[in-house]
């Protein structure tokens, strides 16, 4: 059976990290079919990655410590996954330092990483934030966090709504993040109703 990718979903790489897949793109010259994807953790960078290989299977040989079968498998953050070990896989990101031949995101970065400037872990309040159900919630989920947000919590949460929110004083970010949620809050209430 055939593993489908699903845009928007989210996956964990075998380093244990996070990301979300944000589309499928093709090159221009060979048409090759790419995986675009966004970490969710150090500076939410955007990546694409040949198909075939996102898809990939983990070279077990290169890697017999490692139990997860897919080189990226979809986690599910809509309560199908036991959230505890979700966040517990998360927060424990491996102190294992897998080197894989210079194809891999982070290793652009592992000098960085080293001198412990990139912060590898998925923050809890963006995991809560991505774990509401709907605009609504995730309206008073960031009412409750709003004396606790800063730049970067912010990036991530609009980046999960695929918007960007204006630099400036974090109130004010905070307010324009709101304005985009109601929005769609508004949206998700008239579509629900009209079914």
């Amino acid at each position: 059976m055939e593993r489908e990718l699903v845009i928007g979903g989210f996956y964990r790489h075998f380093k244990n990290k996070l990301y979300q897949v944000k589309g499928i793109a093709y090159h221009s010259e060979t048409k090759e079919k790419m995986v675009v994807y966004q970490a969710l953790y150090g500076d939410y960078s955007l990546y694409v990655r040949p198909y075939d290989m996102f898809m990939s299977e983990v070279d077990h040989v290169k890697y017999p410590d490692v139990k997860q079968i897919y080189r990226f498998e979809q986690v599910f953050l809509d309560g199908s996954q036991s959230q505890e070990n979700l966040r517990g896989d998360l927060d424990s990101v491996s102190q294992q330092d897998y080197s894989e031949n210079r194809t891999d995101e982070e290793d652009g970065r592992r000098d960085q990483k080293k001198d412990g400037i990139l912060d590898e872990q998925v923050d809890s309040r963006l995991i809560r934030f991505l774990d509401t159900d709907t605009y609504q919630e995730k309206l008073k989920y960031l009412e409750t966090i709003k004396d606790n947000l800063d730049d970067k919590i912010i990036d991530a949460m609009a980046a999960s709504l695929d918007t960007e929110v204006p630099q400036g004083k974090i109130y004010d970010r905070f307010v324009s993040l709101k304005k985009v949620i109601s929005a769609h809050a508004k949206y998700e209430c008239t579509r629900l109703r009209n079914k």
